[in-house]
């Protein structure tokens, strides 16, 4: 009796994908994300901070120079020449900003000229605060001709440290 050995070998067949299901779904789904996608606009504020002193002191303070207080408890006005301009305690809402936006206003009017204001806080000052003040001293919201207008007062913002009481 002979035997026959059967080669038992795989047969070597090429699969080929289907790709027609997923291509059918990218077609969908690119148009349907970059509809629904939300495009946002970052803001950024140019600020002068504070640098080191290199060189020879200069004495000669600045003409006008305002500056804004930020404690615990109230907001400071003050300028380099004439001192505190206006003190403006806290509320139970938080800090007043709306009298401090009324009261540059004032100045602005005084000093059209004048672009430049300097944010101290204290240690600890929140966040929401100092971005608070600095929005509440860039601008203004005012009516004219019937439509809501956007007016400057002080966008050069420079910040630092509140000196100590």
């Amino acid at each position: 009796m002979s035997k026959r050995y059967k080669r038992s070998g795989k047969r070597e067949t090429q699969v080929e994908l289907d790709i027609t299901a997923f291509m059918n779904l990218m077609v969908v789904l690119v148009p349907f994300l970059l509809m629904s996608a939300i495009f946002t606009s970052i803001s950024i504020l140019d600020l002068k901070l504070p640098g080191s002193s290199s060189g020879k002191p200069d004495n000669k303070k600045p003409d006008f120079e305002l500056q804004v207080t930020v404690r615990k408890n109230a907001l400071d006005l003050s300028d380099t020449k004439g001192g505190l301009i206006k003190h403006i305690p806290i509320t139970q809402s938080g800090h007043n900003y709306v009298l401090l936006n009324q009261t540059l206003r004032i100045i602005k009017y005084k000093f059209p000229e004048k672009t430049n204001i300097t944010i101290l806080s204290e240690p600890y000052t929140s966040y929401d605060s100092i971005v608070q003040v600095m929005d509440t001293v860039r601008e203004f919201k005012t009516l004219q001709d019937g439509e809501v207008v956007v007016a400057e007062l002080f966008p050069g913002i420079s910040i630092g440290d509140a000196p100590k009481r």
